[in-house]
């Protein structure tokens, strides 16, 4: 019988404990659940969204689309072998993703503060 008592009494802890762990997590992921970037590509995609977004003057204006670069920075693959991650001020990245059917591929700087967009081309 002490053995049931010392279970009870177990369950009766871990089940508090497992409350609060819930909350707190629920209170540093902001509600919407957890979002871990440990991996490279999340980590340069979660840095770019957090920062304004510009357009190079060359960028035709059919690729103007706050929208169209947003699904890039949200699922977008960064091609670390073509992007040039070492230079200065600003970061060059190759970002391809399929928007309406098509392979896309986005060239952006990642400066200090704000995102340019120079170039968006199909992939073939």
């Amino acid at each position: 019988m002490a053995f049931l008592k010392r279970l009870g009494w177990y369950l009766v802890g871990l089940s508090i404990g497992l409350i609060f762990l819930v909350f707190f997590l629920k209170k540093k992921s902001g509600e919407e659940g957890l979002d871990f970037c440990y991996f490279p590509n999340c980590r340069v995609l979660k840095d770019m969204r957090s920062k304004t977004l510009t357009f190079s003057k060359s960028l035709p204006e059919q690729y103007r689309d706050t929208l169209m670069i947003q699904f890039f920075l949200e699922d977008g693959d960064v091609d670390f072998g073509k992007s040039d991650t070492k230079s200065e001020p600003c970061k060059t990245y190759f970002i391809s993703h399929e928007y309406n059917g098509k392979e896309l591929e986005m060239e952006a700087k990642n400066c200090e503060k704000e995102i340019m967009v120079e170039n968006i081309v199909p992939v073939n």
